[in-house]
């Protein structure tokens, strides 16, 4: 498949998996009757981390929802549950998303709130650069990081037809290194440990949409350290499209698809105020694809929720950040998953 852009040369988007992200990603070029200005108010973009550390959670976003920006960081101390969180607001069209991302910078900085990632594949090495004032009971946090793009596991790229809609994703595995000031603690990423995990998307989703979605990764021990993990989600798809889901090996990104998310405790969809419930921090979660290759079981230590109706807008988003044990079968072998650090989140929106 072309690696150059994911819009061809006649204009089509062009659907399937890619063996790596391409070099333009703009679905916004395809060609369509429905004028740019709504294409765009409907496109959600995001660029997201997710931070494997076995003591810290932590988590950031930058956002363009077409009728807004926003980002958003937290981190929270695992042994103790303790998290913070910051976010920050701006104007539609104030925050660039570059199309060309792995060669882009990506800056964000409103009042106290400063986050930048640098990417730069063609140099070998990611930045993320963070300098959050504290506020209220939240410490600052400031550092900044460096991702090993030489070592990183090989990228899930994706785009999909969706029930009315087009979906386009690349999820990425780094090993971490660098520090985090929090308060006046230092939290020191160890590249032979840790990782950053990399969630992008540009996707038309429809009005009403929703998704549970979870990641981890981990350096396979058993086999020199190599840097393995996973991403699966389950959303409304279509016959035959290609799914957000992965394995990771250092050979190469494997195609995951019928992923079955079980929960141990109450859903959180089940009753108004259920987001936030402690039941669901007591009960483990399975996770399974039906071929087996993914068998794990996630055991929260924490959560994030976002509960918010303004009218035709709305979403109830919660995300645990914990650990994932069992077993993942990647790379011509199967690799033993012993707490992994990872996230499992669940989604429903109307934007």
């Amino acid at each position: 498949m072309n690696l150059d852009d994911v819009v061809d040369g006649q204009g089509a988007l062009r659907f399937g998996r890619f063996p790596r992200r391409p070099a333009t990603v703009d679905p916004l070029r395809r060609r369509s009757l429905v004028p740019s200005g709504l294409r765009r108010m409907r496109l959600k973009q995001w660029v997201g981390w997710t931070l494997v550390h076995p003591d810290w959670a932590g988590s950031m976003i930058l956002q363009d929802a077409g009728y807004l920006a926003s980002a958003e960081l937290y981190v929270a101390e695992r042994a103790t549950g303790v998290r913070h969180e910051y976010q920050a607001g701006a104007r539609r069209g104030t925050l660039r998303l570059p199309t060309d991302l792995f060669q882009a910078r990506v800056p964000f900085r409103r009042g106290g709130f400063g986050l930048e990632y640098r990417f730069d594949r063609a140099g070998g090495a990611h930045k993320i650069v963070i300098d959050v004032a504290a506020h209220d009971d939240a410490p600052a946090v400031r550092g900044e990081l460096t991702l090993d793009a030489r070592a990183a596991a090989p990228d899930l790229a994706v785009s999909s037809r969706l029930p009315g809609g087009t979906l386009y994703t690349t999820k990425a595995t780094y090993p971490v290194s660098g520090t985090l000031r929090v308060g006046d603690r230092d939290v020191v990423f160890d590249p032979a440990r840790d990782a950053a995990i990399l969630d992008e998307h540009r996707s038309a989703l429809t009005y009403r949409t929703g998704w549970t979605w979870g990641t981890f990764a981990f350096h396979d021990t058993d086999d020199d350290g190599a840097l393995c993990g996973a991403n699966f989600a389950v959303r409304p798809g279509l016959p035959g499209q290609e799914e957000e889901s992965g394995l990771w090996s250092p050979q190469a990104c494997e195609p995951l698809s019928d992923v079955v998310f079980t929960p141990g405790g109450r859903r959180w969809t089940d009753a108004p105020g259920a987001l936030a419930a402690r039941d669901d921090l007591d009960h483990p979660w399975t996770v399974r694809s039906r071929d087996g290759r993914l068998d794990v079981v996630f055991t929260p230590d924490g959560l994030k929720t976002v509960g918010l109706s303004y009218g035709v807008v709305a979403m109830d988003y919660v995300q645990i950040f914990g650990r994932y044990s069992g077993t993942l079968t990647a790379g011509g072998r199967e690799r033993k998953v012993d707490g992994a650090p990872g996230v499992l989140e669940e989604m429903k929106a109307r934007w």
